[in-house]
Order: C-alpha cells, then structure tokens, then sequence
C-alpha cells in the first residue's frame, strides 16, 4: 500500500487508460476522485470497481445534480479553465487535500493538415494542453499553500517526438506537454513537487475500437511494435503508481515510454 494517506485526481477516467490507473491507484492505497465529461455510466462502473477493492472514491460529475455518489456533483470539461479551476476546488473540499494530480484526459482530431479547422484545433489544444497547464498551476498552488509536496504525472504520447501524419494539432498539444513537463520540474523542484511524463504507443482502448475491428491495419501495426502486442491500461497504470510514490522521489522532468519499442521501429506504412 504504497499510497496509504494519499489522495489522487485523475482526469478523464471513466474509461480506457484513466480507468486503468484509478483502480491501480486505488489498489496501491490511494484515494482517487474520478473525472469525466460526457460518460457517467462509465465513472459509475469505474467507482463500482474502486470500491470494490476497497478504495474510498469520490466522483466528479454534472454540475448541480442532487443524484450523484456521495452527494458532491461537479461537471469537469477539460477544455474550460473555470470547470478545471472548479474539478481541483471542489476534489481538495470533498477530500480535504489533493497530493497526486494525473492529467490523463486528451482528444484527438483526424484531418488532413491543409483541412485542420480552428475549431477542431482549439478543441484538441483546450484540453490537451491548456486543461493541463491551469489544473496543474491550481494544484500547484493548493500545495504551496500548504507547505506539501506533491507529485504531478501527466499522460503524453509517443507522439510528444513521433510524427503522426494527419493528426498535427494533436502532436502540437503533446509536444508542448513536453515542454511543459521540462519547464515545471525545474521551476517546482525547490517546493519538493515531481512532475514526469508518461507516453503510451497503441494501447487497447475503447479510441482504438476501428483499429481492433480492422485486421489488416492492426496487423500492420503489430509489425512496428517489437514486443508484437497492442500495450493494455495496466501497463500504463503501473508506471503512473510508481511515478506516484515515494519509490520514484528522485526522478522529474522526465518521460517514460510504454509502447512495446514502437517509438524507435516505427515505419509510416
């Protein structure tokens, strides 16, 4: 239970990889408040889970709803500053603190370059990156504020260095995350506040459903992946729980690839 007294936000996790780290989180001891946008049912089968192996959840759902679990109601949409400023607000007032923030919600826009819309771009941009940067400056202040440490884990791409042809605005918000990452561990570090990167390669999720219906793309894309699998939640979930504890104290500003050796065999095909 190496999170035991810990409380953790993860972004976006009502299904696919942010599930997965809530319940590896939750496994490892950790108090977790569940985020989402537009998928109740799967929050509600993500805390199931959670309390089912005993975790204490709280989950973050449609503002002003008198329904919800545990009785504390909150839309979140990434891609909104006020409703980030509001999820970290409301997440501290439930649990009385926050010592874990994992920026996992993303999206992603297929388009050619040439068709690439601005408002397809700014969705893409809002959540993937300025979602990021004010839910991490509000949790950053909430620890400053309180004199505590803390750890910061963002979930980026391959695609923070690999091109991905047809999905710019998305390699954009990602690099920039990248950026990001390097900046902040520099300027947090004196505060004792780790914050590292962790980039999934093709992972089986519900984003990849055509992918796994569609056998002659994903054996096409088996052949660039070394270990010759597709990557599940849990292998993203277990390095974000290390990154999480005290195991990982000395290590920030960095990433940490889990694609199968995809990054360095990858051919456009």
């Amino acid at each position: 239970m190496k999170l035991e007294g810990k409380v953790a936000l993860v972004t976006g996790s009502s299904q696919g990889i942010g599930q997965g780290i809530v319940l590896r989180l939750a496994e490892a001891g950790a108090d977790v408040v569940i985020n989402y946008r537009s998928h109740p049912e799967g929050a509600e089968e993500t805390l199931a889970k959670v309390q089912a192996i005993g975790g204490r959840c709280h989950m973050v759902q449609c503002p002003n709803r008198q329904d919800s679990i545990k009785g504390h109601t909150i839309r979140a949409d990434l891609g909104s500053v006020p409703e980030v400023r509001q999820l970290i607000a409301e997440s501290i007032e439930h649990f009385g603190k926050l010592d874990i923030l994992v920026n996992n919600a993303g999206i992603e826009k297929h388009a050619a370059f040439w068709d690439v819309t601005e408002a397809d771009y700014d969705a893409v941009l809002n959540v993937n990156l300025k979602g990021v940067f004010f839910a991490t400056q509000a949790f950053v202040q909430h620890l400053i504020e309180t004199k505590r440490p803390g750890k910061i884990i963002n979930i980026s791409s391959v695609h923070e260095d690999l091109p991905f042809p047809n999905f710019a605005a998305y390699c954009v918000s990602k690099g920039g995350m990248k950026m990001l990452t390097r900046n902040l561990a520099v300027e947090l570090g004196a505060f004792g506040i780790t914050i590292n990167n962790v980039a999934p390669g093709a992972i089986e999720t519900p984003i990849n459903t055509q992918l796994l219906n569609n056998p002659e793309k994903l054996g096409a894309l088996l052949k660039n992946i070394p270990l010759s699998r597709l990557g599940q939640p849990q292998d993203v979930a277990s390095v974000v729980a290390f990154l999480a504890s005290a195991d990982a104290d000395y290590i920030t500003g960095s990433t940490f690839f889990v694609d199968g050796g995809l990054l360095w065999n990858y051919q456009e095909q």
